[in-house]
């Protein structure tokens, strides 16, 4: 529209974590250790955030919130570092009862985000039914089918998101984010199911160049669904960000074997993650 003026919502992580209160609950994109939001994640490490509420595909995220203590309770279907099956700083929460967890069937985690980022209380389904998703989460209720049927189905509660934290391969200033490797995941869900959502991205470009690189089934994350945009390069790392790089595989590993060593912990925690800036972050990476 000619003369239509374009928002500007560039912001840094810091000024995203400022925006983030005690006791959210915060959807984190991505999907395992795949295009996580680390740079945002790492913000909130080195916040005073407490008592939050984590919704996530997991991955890394979970574990070092976890690993905090800044995690009160995390919503999931899985947590995985992938080429380790099991986040093993979540595995040693899980196991020490430090944080509540509720664990749904990856269907059924879907379907939670669905409903919140369609307006509705919740979504019915067969997932579940006959499982100890059900025995393990006894707030889940059943519902019968108001039609001839009469089936009885599993109700999942909308997954309300006070915000989402997302990373992508390009965005433009105003919020239109794209990604470029295999799958989008669930981040257009995350977006929709949230209050608000930030979203870092590898580069920004000109909305121009969006298609650059990518067709338009790239572009999957609208302006209208963002608040704040922060160019990050290597923002997913350690986690793989395709076709911009590959999963830090030798980080990985030194960040997993801390979960089993208290002094090998605080020394990661203090080079790597106490950094005071992203960039602070990856001259440590780099330098390592």
């Amino acid at each position: 529209m000619t003369g239509e003026r374009v928002p500007d919502k560039r912001m840094s992580e810091d000024e995203v974590v400022a925006e983030l209160d005690s006791g959210m609950t915060i959807g984190i994109g991505g999907w395992g250790s795949r295009r996580k939001p680390m740079s945002l994640v790492r913000a909130i490490l080195r916040s005073s955030l407490r008592d939050l509420t984590i919704v996530s595909y997991g991955g890394p995220d979970i574990g070092l919130l976890c690993a905090t203590g800044q995690a009160r309770k995390v919503v999931y279907g899985f947590v995985s570092l992938d080429t380790i099956p099991l986040e093993p700083h979540f595995r040693i929460a899980r196991q020490s009862a430090t944080v509540e967890a509720m664990e749904l069937d990856e269907g059924a985690f879907y379907l939670g985000l669905l409903a919140a980022a369609h307006r509705v209380p919740f979504y019915p389904t067969r997932a579940g039914l006959g499982s100890d998703m059900l025995t393990h989460n006894p707030g889940l209720r059943t519902v019968t089918s108001p039609y001839d049927d009469g089936e009885e189905l599993v109700a999942i509660p909308a997954m309300h998101l006070d915000a989402a934290l997302l990373h992508m391969n390009r965005a433009d200033a105003a919020g239109n984010g794209q990604f470029l490797g295999p799958d989008l995941y669930f981040d257009d869900l995350f977006a929709m199911a949230a209050e608000h959502t930030y979203m870092s991205c590898e580069k920004l470009v000109r909305t121009e160049n969006l298609l650059d690189e990518g067709s338009v089934h790239t572009l999957r994350i609208p302006r209208i669904s963002v608040d704040g945009v922060v160019e990050a390069p290597r923002g997913a790392h350690f986690t793989e960000c395709p076709p911009d790089y590959d999963r830090d595989e030798a980080f990985q590993r030194e960040y997993a074997a801390t979960a089993k060593d208290g002094d090998a912990w605080k020394a990661f925690r203090a080079r790597y993650l106490d950094a005071p800036s992203h960039d602070a972050y990856l001259e440590a990476v780099d330098g390592r």
